[in-house]
């Protein structure tokens, strides 16, 4: 099998819109993250805040109330929150006093407590007269407990006291908890709603790049010759670049076939001069004048025809439909090759269209197709459908002919190559039909037909409907 392959299609890579999106997705998730955090602990601490004023109101009514007995001990007032009165009730306070040895002795404390008392840390021996601390710790009922330690000095009494209060703190932590779940919940929500917004602002902000990208899809296909939308500030520029990308590539084009149609023209008036000169002189060296001449303007008419080819593939293009064309080929070889009884099925889609001018469709499929009606045995099939990749149809013909071994189909294609010199021709058909194939981005394929003979594949340009 012998193929002459295409050019790769460009890499594409990761898509603009899904760029944005995600660098906005992360932004506004790393933002309410933040924020969701901020919010939680600032709730936090006004909770515990408010929590502690609580407390301080306790230990400022100890501290207000208490006195001292004849004995020198400490009298607790009667204070009336009946919490404080049911055991481990979550409500507690108690009057200590600092040892000799630095520890601190219980005196009076609340029923809640029964025999528990509240741990003090260590911080508290520290403590000036006026001074308090707030701190966490543990109940008698291993509950958590938010408590507080006011170190006083009470009249008739040397030593401090130590005044303490505390509170069982679980219902502050579930109002903290709801509110972070409550709040996390709607800043989720909230950056759901940013980035849907965050999608269709960057799809209109990017509607102007889509359109570009789709009217230069119509300056290939030729439906269009340059950009005609008038587009963002942002990106006008691109598009008069463009269009001037699009002005010099059709200048050299212009300049080349131009260039390419003087020189052969140059070359066919003094070919032509020869062969007249030759037929008038016949002898030996006339028939070597002939010939090399009729094989020297051969070759110029297939170079011009090749670089008119690569130049109008290289413009805007044209549509040719595939049926017509191959239905008048098929007409025109049946009547060539009567006296040889070829009969040639074809088939097509209406809509299928070939992305070039007609005369080079004409010039491909015609080879191929007389090479085929040459070799044949009475059989030729040709078809033309969609390829598999988008923008391409494929153009296969087949013969029932002797075929031809693979070792030689790499010869066939060489400009020239005439594997049997008794056939008529130049030998320029299928190196011609290569050569156009590949000025238009395509590929041909030789194999083995499912009718004996040799398979043509040719993959070509196709004109989107």
């Amino acid at each position: 099998m012998t193929t002459v392959a295409a050019a790769p299609a460009p890499r594409r890579g990761s898509s603009l819109v899904a760029r944005l999106l995600w660098l906005a997705a992360g932004w506004s998730l790393a933002a309410l993250l933040a924020t969701g955090l901020a919010f939680s602990a600032f709730f936090r601490s006004e909770a515990i805040a408010r929590f502690d004023q609580g407390l301080t109101d306790v230990a400022d009514g100890l501290y207000a109330g208490a006195s001292v007995g004849p004995d020198g001990a400490v009298l607790a007032p009667a204070l009336t929150d009946a919490r404080a009165t049911r055991v481990y009730s979550g409500k507690y306070w108690q009057i200590a006093e600092l040892s000799a040895d630095g520890m601190l002795h219980v005196m009076p404390r609340s029923r809640s407590l029964w025999d528990s008392e509240i741990v003090a840390p260590t911080d508290v021996m520290k403590l000036r007269p006026g001074a308090s601390i707030f701190y966490d710790t543990v109940g008698p009922n291993n509950e958590p407990l938010r408590a507080i330690a006011l170190m006083a000095q009470l009249p008739g009494r040397q030593a401090p006291v130590v005044f303490m209060a505390a509170e069982d703190r679980s219902p502050v932590d579930r109002a903290v908890q709801r509110f972070t779940v409550t709040s996390s919940i709607a800043l989720v929500l909230v950056g759901l709603v940013l980035v849907v917004g965050v999608f269709f602002a960057v799809r209109f902000g990017l509607q102007p790049l889509f359109a570009m990208g789709r009217e230069i899809a119509h300056v290939r296909q030729g439906k269009a010759q340059r950009l005609q939308t008038t587009y963002p500030a942002e990106i006008a520029p691109l598009a008069g670049e463009l269009n001037a990308l699009l002005d010099h590539n059709q200048e050299v084009v212009e300049r080349q076939r131009t260039h390419v149609g003087n020189l052969a023209h140059a070359l066919k008036t003094p070919i032509s001069v020869m062969l007249t000169e030759a037929e008038r002189q016949p002898g030996g060296l006339a028939e070597v004048v002939t010939r090399q001449a009729a094989a020297m303007r051969d070759h110029v008419e297939h170079h011009l025809r090749r670089a008119r080819a690569a130049a109008r593939s290289q413009g805007t293009g044209e549509r040719t439909p595939v049926a017509e064309v191959l239905d008048e080929l098929a007409r025109t070889l049946e009547r060539i090759f009567r006296h040889e009884g070829v009969s040639i099925d074809w088939d097509a889609p209406d809509d299928l269209a070939f992305l070039g001018e007609r005369q080079d469709l004409l010039e491909i499929a015609g080879n191929v197709m007389e090479n085929a009606c040459k070799w044949s045995r009475g059989r030729v099939r040709a078809r033309a459908e969609a390829g598999p990749r988008p923008g391409r149809f494929t153009l296969t013909v087949e013969d029932d002919g002797p075929g031809l071994p693979p070792d030689q189909r790499a010869e066939v294609l060489q400009r020239g190559a005439r594997l049997d010199e008794n056939a008529p021709g130049s030998g320029l058909g299928l190196s011609i039909v290569d050569e156009l194939a590949r000025a238009y981005g395509g590929a041909l394929d030789l194999s083995d037909s499912a009718l004996g003979g040799l398979k043509i594949a040719l993959d070509l340009p196709k004109a989107e409907a």
